[in-house]
């Protein structure tokens, strides 16, 4: 088994009572985590903020895309180590940790590396009449970090989401406190080891591990010390942030829950559209915030597609288990509560048997529904697990109010041939991305967030840098 550790301050420590990490594939126990305690998450924000007062702080923007570069190139130089690690902790099939997980977290260091270093800055020449001089002023404005940030990120992408948050705001000058989920934490531990031996300066990337409540999250988020917070995760808990920032007016980037829609017209390719749904409706099992939990399908072709994609989840068998036990619990509640609110199970609906060591483990099955109103809390709420309810539509003004009628608005997808159509429909479509006849296509230059119920603000490329530092405006009188 192995132990987890914290990084505060350039040091690795295992202080605080450790809990047991279970292995979400077989059940079995596979390591320990140490829970931080208020002492040392108080450490860790003083750390950071003596970073920012010492060489880390007085870093250039040369210095600090430099030190990116290198954890870029740590990591890929423990790639399979990284992938096994993610594999552990998440279940989900290698091939995802390999082609998505890790690779995206490479590039996520690069990417804000190579933005930072070529970011411009803009310049204003002010007619200011009456004034001594020559009559103008220069405006220019320059960036400076926030301080300490705090990086809370979740299980269902450990280590692309933490690093996500992590790189833009090293590259923007910040010291970083980062609190992995508790049922997830070995990439982050590999991602501290990498930095520390990168030689970051001590104190700039500090890592604490723990629960939420009561716990590690909330001292963090809590702390007055702590300048801004930039938190993936289920809407509930970011509401508590909300909470525990408010006192001290803390600024806040949230990406939160989903219930997204996917719109399927009848001019669509029917076997595209019901790979695309596949996809978006079973990758990591459900388990990521962009999936598809609501499919709408214009009624011509709503028989067929249903058949279709009910057959497809049926024949899915490389897929991975719940994050937890209590996470499978919670998605077989809203199986049964889907069938007590008189859904029609067109496949899966229970938990698989596989006669091997995974019974042990948390699965359960990619599951198709229909026939339930919208007012169904099947419909309504976040499952975060593989399934999806599909239900008709009969023209487009239709179609769109049915993909809006929900409290969140993260992602959608539309499926048509017509590509006037999908211009009409996709800026209708209250959501902070939509894909067209394609689903999680990123790229990270562009938006990334929610609206409504789904988050605040917007991560990638520009916006990450720009919530990561401070604008300063300097006028001088010529």
């Amino acid at each position: 088994m192995r132990g987890m550790k914290h990084y505060v301050n350039g040091v690795f420590t295992t202080t605080g009572t450790a809990f047991p990490l279970i292995s979400p594939l077989d059940g079995s126990q596979r390591g320990t985590v140490p829970e931080a305690t208020r002492e040392i998450v108080d450490a860790a924000v003083r750390a950071a903020r003596a970073a920012l007062e010492g060489p880390w702080g007085a870093a250039s923007v040369e210095e600090r895309c430099a030190y990116l570069r290198r954890i870029a190139d740590g990591i890929e130089a423990r790639f399979d180590e990284f992938v096994a690690a993610e594999v552990a902790d998440t279940g989900k099939p290698r091939d995802l940790a390999a082609t998505v997980d890790i690779p995206r977290a490479i590039a996520n260091f690069r990417a804000y590396a190579d933005l930072s270093y070529g970011r411009p800055e803009r310049a204003y020449h002010t007619r200011v009449p009456g004034w001594s001089g020559s009559g103008e002023a220069l405006n220019y404005t320059v960036r400076r970090p926030l301080g300490v940030v705090a990086v809370i990120s979740p299980w269902n992408l450990p280590l692309l989401l933490l690093t996500w948050k992590v790189a833009p705001a090293l590259a923007a000058g910040n010291a970083v406190v980062a609190k992995p989920s508790e049922e997830t934490p070995s990439t982050a531990t590999l991602l501290a080891e990498v930095i520390d031996a990168v030689r970051l300066p001590p104190g700039a990337f500090n890592l604490v591990h723990g629960h939420g409540a009561n716990a590690a999250g909330e001292f963090l988020t809590g702390h007055p010390g702590v300048d801004a917070i930039a938190f993936t995760g289920e809407s509930a808990t970011g509401s508590a942030i909300m909470r525990a920032a408010a006192d001290h007016v803390t600024p806040l980037s949230f990406e939160l829950g989903g219930k997204n829609p996917a719109v399927v017209f009848a001019d669509a390719d029917l076997d595209e559209a019901v790979e695309g749904t596949v996809r978006s409706s079973f990758t990591h099992s459900g388990q990521i915030c962009l999936c598809t939990e609501r499919v709408y399908v214009e009624r011509p072709v709503f028989a067929a597609f249903t058949a279709k994609l009910a057959e497809r989840a049926r024949e899915l068998k490389d897929y991975g288990p719940m994050i937890s036990a209590g996470h499978r619990d919670k998605v077989l509640s809203y199986y049964r509560l889907a069938v007590e609110e008189g859904a029609d199970v067109l496949a899966g609906g229970g938990v698989p048997a596989f006669g091997d060591a995974r019974d042990g483990g948390f699965y359960v099955e990619p599951t198709v529904i229909t026939g339930l109103p919208e007012d169904a809390r099947t419909v309504r709420e976040e499952v975060f697990g593989p399934i999806c309810h599909v239900a008709p539509f009969d023209d487009e003004a239709e179609a769109i109010r049915l993909a809006n009628d929900s409290p969140y608005g993260l992602a959608a997808t539309v499926w048509t041939g017509d590509l006037s159509r999908a211009h009409r429909v996709a800026p209708k479509i209250e959501a902070g991305i939509v894909w067209v006849n394609c689903w999680n296509l990123r790229d990270l230059r562009t938006p990334f967030g929610g609206v409504k119920a789904s988050g605040i603000g917007r991560e990638g490329g520009e916006y990450s840098l720009d919530f990561f530092s401070e604008p300063v405006n300097i006028c001088v009188l010529i």
